[in-house]
């Protein structure tokens, strides 16, 4: 078994359930270093609430915030992602062994 911090992969999880996090997210993904009121912008909701998220995101591990200035910029961090990817596989080998042993039940039926 893939056994990584549980409390960082709870974390993980958690913070990708959100529809608001994935989006930002998204955005960091196809552009890296972002300020945070360039994330906020095409969100409909407030800058606090977009920073309550970041925190969220940045207690997973997920995204680092960068102080410069005045300007708090953001990029992804891939660890944490990787470590849920690795858990979610063995689990993806899993029901693809069952329903091949399924699918192999049911070809054999009269």
């Amino acid at each position: 078994m893939v056994n990584q911090h549980p409390v960082v992969l709870d974390r993980v999880f958690a913070a990708l359930a959100d529809p608001t996090r994935r989006a930002l997210l998204e955005r960091l993904e196809a552009q890296d270093g972002l300020s945070v009121s360039e994330l906020a912008k095409p969100l409909p909701i407030s800058l606090p609430a977009v920073m309550k998220h970041l925190d969220v995101l940045e207690g997973a591990g997920l995204v680092a915030r960068r102080k410069i200035g005045r300007s708090v910029t953001c990029s992804l961090t891939a660890a944490p992602m990787e470590d849920a990817m690795a858990w979610l596989a063995r689990y993806q080998r899993f029901w693809t062994e069952s329903l091949d042993r399924l699918a192999r039940l049911v070809e054999k039926a009269p």
